[in-house]
């Protein structure tokens, strides 16, 4: 292998967007506005710490009732961040049925491992959610 070859990778990982992602601190969920979001879902976890948190996108207001997620985004989930002074509820089935759990402020970079039961965990299972900020 050339030399060259493992700095054409570093370079292409450091210019291409998205390539990489890393979750944001709770203090960035804002608008552009500076506008007040409570939660945001990311449908790409990875091994790695630093490459969770990519891939699409969900924002959710303070006060986001949601017991059916949009279609594309039911049981995807699979990285979450709450923003300070803010707690989300999910539940593993649509219309807030089957299990649920709380998040209060923090970053969760890899929902997997979270267990939801004694044989599964809440990576790809969130169908329902309710978001508040106090």
């Amino acid at each position: 292998m050339s030399p060259l070859c493992p700095l054409l990778l570093a370079l292409a990982l450091a210019v291409v967007p998205g390539a990489r992602a890393a979750c944001p601190a709770t203090a960035d969920l804002k608008k552009p506005d500076g506008t007040r979001t409570c939660a945001r879902l990311y449908d790409k976890s990875d091994p790695y710490y630093e490459n969770c948190c990519g891939g699409a996108q969900l924002s959710l207001e303070p006060g986001a009732d949601l017991p059916f997620l949009p279609s594309d985004w039911t049981n995807v989930a699979s990285s979450l961040v709450v923003a300070p002074r803010c707690e989300i509820t999910v539940w593993s089935q649509r219309g807030k049925a089957g299990k649920s759990r709380k998040f209060s402020s923090g970053v969760y970079p890899r929902l997997e491992e979270f267990r939801k039961g004694v044989f599964s965990d809440w990576s790809n299972t969130i169908a329902s959610v309710y978001c508040r900020c106090y």
